[in-house]
């Protein structure tokens, strides 16, 4: 058990991590650009490794497919969304928003197997209501204004994370290798993003303009696939060791990760008052909502 939580830490890390590098990459380029690049970047680093790490002896067909459908969305659509939302609204108040992945798959988990629902876990749903309503009134800061819709971006991306995390769980029942399970899904997403970008034919076609500030772009996303990548591994490890109510609440603790990284890495950055009691509120309506597991 201890192996999962310090498996959780350390994607939470990575998480917060890639979504600050990121905000410097959209700097020079677009969201569908650097999804374009730090995705196939992680997918072709697993597919390196994929030789000597993957063990083909367990394979199971129903977890493969199980692994195609998961990276059918994740992480693929999820880095769309989740750059797309970074963009327009920061990476602090986009962060805490998709903190709200853990209570997405707390209702999954109750619908798909069952589980108990208490007075506990709706007062964590109530804080966490709180906490994002906060995080909507504040939304003149950070980057600027932007629309009331563009919050229903990080919610979709918490919410296909929320399904991800017990499907992952499922398909590793078959085929425990969590190895195989991001690959798969890294190389399901490459296809995804590249067949958006062949539709859309934006990304590589525009003007030689500024190459320097584009191929610094191009690095920073690099950077962040590989953060990316390592974080999405430490999760699946994470739910293979433990169960999803305590590897859930450890991985949403990200965007205090981003908050830290924000203020030492992004000078332009700025967060006022609401916005760091909607992100503490969220955290903990999440670590109630989960916490109330282990006590009925």
């Amino acid at each position: 058990m201890i192996a999962a939580w310090i498996l959780a830490l350390g994607a939470a890390l990575f998480y917060g991590l890639a979504l600050v590098l990121s905000q410097f990459g959209l700097r020079h380029r677009s969201p569908i650009e650097g999804a374009s690049i730090s995705v196939p970047t992680a997918a072709l680093f697993f597919l390196l490794l994929s030789p000597f790490l993957i063990d083909f002896s367990s394979f199971h067909l129903t977890a493969f497919f199980i692994f195609i459908g998961i990276g059918v969305l994740f992480p693929g659509m999820v880095t769309l969304v989740t750059f797309v939302a970074n963009h327009r609204m920061g990476p602090t108040v986009a962060g805490a928003i998709g903190n709200l992945t853990p209570l997405f798959a707390v209702l999954f988990a109750i619908l798909i197997f069952n589980e108990n629902f208490g007075i506990v876990q709706a007062a964590g749903i109530s804080v966490i209501i709180a906490g994002v309503t906060l995080l909507t009134l504040s939304r003149n800061g950070g980057s600027g204004s932007w629309p009331l819709w563009i919050i229903l971006l990080p919610l979709s991306g918490a919410a296909i994370r929320g399904i991800m995390q017990p499907g992952i769980k499922l398909g590793l029942e078959f085929w425990p290798d969590p190895f195989a399970a991001v690959t798969t899904g890294y190389v399901v997403s490459s296809l995804f993003i590249l067949m958006v970008v062949f539709i859309r034919k934006q990304t590589f076609t525009r003007s030689r303009k500024n190459e320097g500030t584009k191929a610094s772009g191009f690095l920073w996303f690099v950077a962040v696939g590989i953060c990316n990548g390592v974080a999405v591994l430490l999760t699946y490890e994470a739910l293979s060791a433990g169960k999803i109510t305590l590897v859930s609440p450890l991985i949403a603790t990200y965007p205090l990760v981003t908050l830290i990284l924000s203020r030492l890495l992004l000078r332009d950055t700025h967060w006022n008052f609401r916005t760091g009691v909607g992100i503490m509120a969220t955290v903990a309506g999440v670590g109630i909502l989960l916490g109330g597991e282990s006590l009925f």
